[in-house]
């Protein structure tokens, strides 16, 4: 049997919409922060559909998809990481000029609010057993 602490995901799924508004996720430097937005478009209307999807469980207490959705979450949010590291690092496919890029762009701590607020999510999930 599964069950959703409602505030600890409340919680989570809050910090995960405001963070990508407001935290930065990528320093560039003569622009300055970028948010999530800014960073890469699809990722962020991916990334917010997702959470819909998760608010929508929340509302119909489907808790295993809710479950399902939230893992599907971390996984994104990891992905999202990984693939703008190696745009960063990978972007014109010169090793001279992706150098230069790789040491002016840097990636910020929204990130970190990004992957824990997920984490949130998945943990407000528990799994008890029955007693008969």
């Amino acid at each position: 049997m599964l069950i959703l602490r409602k505030y600890t995901a409340l919680l989570g799924i809050a910090l995960s919409a405001l963070s990508t508004i407001f935290c930065p996720f990528l320093k560039v430097p003569i622009k300055g922060n970028w948010n999530l937005y800014e960073t890469d478009t699809s990722l962020f209307l991916i990334t917010l559909g997702i959470l819909g999807l998760l608010v929508l469980f929340f509302v119909l207490r489907k808790i295993t998809l809710f479950r399902f959705t939230a893992i599907l979450y971390l996984c994104w949010t990891v992905l999202g990481l990984v693939a703008v590291y190696f745009k960063i690092n990978n972007y014109f496919g010169m090793k001279l000029v992706d150098g230069l890029l790789a040491k002016t762009l840097h990636i910020q701590w929204g990130w970190a609010v990004l992957i824990g607020s997920a984490l949130i999510v998945v943990f407000s999930v528990k799994k008890v057993k029955e007693i008969s």
